[in-house]
């Protein structure tokens, strides 16, 4: 406990400057102190204890180290659960069979290819996105905020990487046409892919050096060369990376779209086979081009049946609204719309009254005063989502 720990630091510091006449360290961490799930501090009485061999058989000590890091916000003491590193497990899970599906589709370092020859708007979307984990991570790391720098992998590799960026080459590398153009993207596909696999290795590896090893010694089995040093002595140097910043940009405009029509279609309710039209109503001509070009990969991880231009939204459609572009998605014909807003609307106001009465307990001086400081804190996080989730609701309304 940081209560003990003080003293051993201070009395280390004394016993240096007297007997060595130096300073024996110049940065101290103290991490939070680990309590139960209930926030009970650890004791055998209790019998509350988690035995972390225990939980290393079970999940495996990449996913156990991986909690703890994600976990250690600075002021704030660590409920550790079961359930938390079982989802830190399935979080490398992720990672192990993203790497087992490029290897399956002839995703392989190729040291002959240069990573800044990459030019398709696809490459440059993943290779900003790596940049800028990578300075993330960094950032984190010199001060000291490991859960910071945990939780910009986290959305790195399961949202950047594997959620949006593997589903948006599966039509580029299941592609049966031979054409030049064709095996040119997909050769292309491949090699990125191998590289930033790699590189999210050598990020990940203080926090989970046991899978990174594993699947880095996998990703370079047929890399010419006997030797191939292990990853901890592994540079990486992404700052100086050119990046296509325009064609990132037009990739993260067909994300948010797709994104925002996956939502939509979520909360009102449609069929998941139901595959429904998308009228552009207001957009610029870039983002015009972007959709004509990507039109491919939107239709088929929004389930669209087409896209096409109009001059208005018709009655009964929900409205997809992002920064230089205005579509409807009609949906009469899948949803009582009507039904829909009225659901929406009471949902919004209990939602309301929930963060009136949340606000009213903060504002309370004796709560403040006399409620354990962890549910005061719990209070202030469940407000937070709550106000996210009330903005949510009364965006999808304005739009219906």
């Amino acid at each position: 406990g940081f209560d003990i720990l003080f003293f051993w630091v201070a009395r280390m510091m004394t016993a240096s400057l007297r007997f060595m006449k130096q300073v024996p360290f110049k940065d101290v961490y103290v991490h939070a102190l680990v309590r139960d799930a209930k926030g009970q501090k650890m004791s055998k009485s209790k019998g509350n204890v988690i035995d972390p061999t225990d939980l290393i058989e079970k999940y495996g000590a990449d996913a156990l180290r991986f909690t703890l890091a994600a976990m250690t916000a600075q002021g704030r003491d660590l409920k550790l659960s079961e359930q938390r590193i079982e989802g830190y497990r399935n979080f490398h899970t992720k990672l192990w069979n993203a790497v087992r599906f490029s290897q399956m589709n002839g995703c392989a370092l190729d040291p002959s290819f240069k990573i800044e020859s990459a030019g398709s708007p696809l490459s440059a979307y993943i290779l900003k996105k790596l940049v800028e984990a990578s300075a993330a991570v960094k950032n984190a790391l010199d001060a000291y905020r490991f859960n910071d720098a945990a939780t910009a992998l986290y959305r790195f590799i399961w949202n950047e990487f594997c959620d949006r960026y593997v589903e948006m080459t599966k039509p580029i590398l299941q592609n049966e046409s031979s054409d030049v153009q064709s095996e040119a993207a997909k050769a292309e596909v491949r090699a990125v892919t191998a590289y930033v696999l790699l590189e999210t290795c050598v990020l990940l590896h203080p926090f989970s050096p046991f899978i990174t090893e594993a699947l880095a010694e996998a990703l370079r089995q047929d890399v010419p060369g006997d030797f191939k040093p292990l990853l901890h002595t592994a540079p990486q140097n992404l700052s100086g990376l050119n990046v296509n910043e325009a064609g990132a940009a037009e990739i993260e405009f067909v994300t948010a779209l797709i994104e925002e029509i996956r939502s939509l279609r979520s909360e009102l309710g449609v069929p998941a086979s139901a595959k429904i039209k998308l009228l552009v109503t207001d957009a610029t001509s870039e983002k015009k081009a972007a959709i004509d070009r990507n039109a491919d990969i939107i239709n088929r991880l929004s389930r669209l049946s087409e896209i096409e231009t109009a001059d208005t939204a018709p009655g009964g459609s929900a409205i997809v609204a992002l920064t230089d572009f205005t579509g409807a998605l009609p949906l009469t014909e899948f949803v009582d719309v009507a039904a829909e807003a009225k659901r929406l609307q009471t949902e919004s106001d209990k939602v309301t009254g929930e963060i009136n009465a949340a606000k009213a307990r903060l504002a309370n001086d004796n709560f403040l005063a006399k409620a354990d400081p962890a549910v005061v804190e719990e209070t202030r996080e469940k407000l937070q989502e709550k106000e996210m989730n009330l903005a949510r609701l009364q965006k999808i309304l304005q739009g219906l």
